[in-house]
């Protein structure tokens, strides 16, 4: 495909479709986009990964629809990986992590993912039993996708 949207195009429109939006802790949305594209940058990952990494809430968040992904001047890869980390309403964590490990290039986005979440930074100000469950959410993924502990 000609004419891709490039990197800063696409984070320009991740932070205009997340706009308003916050984390967990209250923070800015945007701030996890950045942590996790720079997650996938620092770990190797090329610009089609950076690029997935940037809109890998979008559609599950509804920030952008399935169908403008469809339609998006983004290379098909990148569409792959956007779609294979989207979690699907009441799929089993075992689906969606079968999905993510066999779209090539997925399983680094969502280790990026993963550990922005897991910061304990990020944790220490959600309460107690929210913290816990987090915690034990993303450690039951690591395991699914068999990303050891030493990878964050």
């Amino acid at each position: 495909m000609t004419d891709e949207l490039t990197l800063a195009e696409v984070e320009a429109l991740a932070r205009a479709a997340h706009e308003g939006q916050t984390d967990k802790a209250g923070r800015p949305y945007a701030e996890h986009l950045r942590a996790v594209a720079e997650g996938v940058r620092a770990r190797g990952g090329d610009d089609e990964q950076i690029a997935a990494a940037w809109l890998h809430d979008a559609v599950e968040d509804d920030a952008l629809s399935a169908r403008w992904l469809d339609e998006a001047a983004l290379s098909r890869r990148t569409k792959d990986i956007v779609r294979a980390v989207t979690k699907r309403a009441g799929e089993p964590p075992e689906v969606y992590a079968g999905r993510i490990l066999a779209t090539p290039g997925a399983l680094l986005v969502k280790e990026a993912d993963l550990a922005h979440n897991a910061d304990p930074v990020r944790l220490a100000v959600l309460d107690e039993a929210t913290r816990t469950r987090l915690t034990e959410k993303y450690a039951g993924m690591r395991a699914l996708l068999g990303l050891s502990r030493g990878s964050v």
